[in-house]
């Protein structure tokens, strides 16, 4: 799976852009190929200087999905009122992502063998 992940850097208007982002939903949901759609708020940075404000995940079965969604008119449409609404301060990722469970992880918590003196 891929996602496209989208960072809103620090806004000069919370207001205005919250205002303004069911707009660029309701464009991104109909992004051809669309999957799954997370958002979240950042309520604090714990670590490090890049404020974010909102990360958005378009999720897709590939690269090549991802990319042709971008690159279709419903994408650019929801690339344009993105700019629009966040006067550039935006970072796009493309991510190949990969999900465990829970159960999985905890059966291989332990770890490899390691040499401990």
């Amino acid at each position: 799976m891929y996602k496209l992940t989208i960072l809103v850097g620090a806004l000069e208007d919370y207001q205005r852009f919250d205002r303004h982002w069911p707009k660029f939903l309701a464009a991104a949901e109909k992004m051809p190929g669309l999957l799954l759609e997370v958002t979240s708020r950042v309520d604090r940075v714990v670590y490090g200087e890049q404020a974010v404000h909102l990360v958005h995940e378009l999720h897709f079965d590939s690269l090549k999905t991802a990319a042709d969604a971008m690159g279709s008119p419903e994408g650019e449409v929801a690339g344009q009122i993105l700019q629009t609404i966040t006067g550039g301060k935006v970072t796009l990722l493309l991510a190949d992502h990969t999900e465990d469970t829970l159960p999985n992880i905890r059966k291989h918590a332990s770890g490899p063998p390691t040499d401990r003196a």
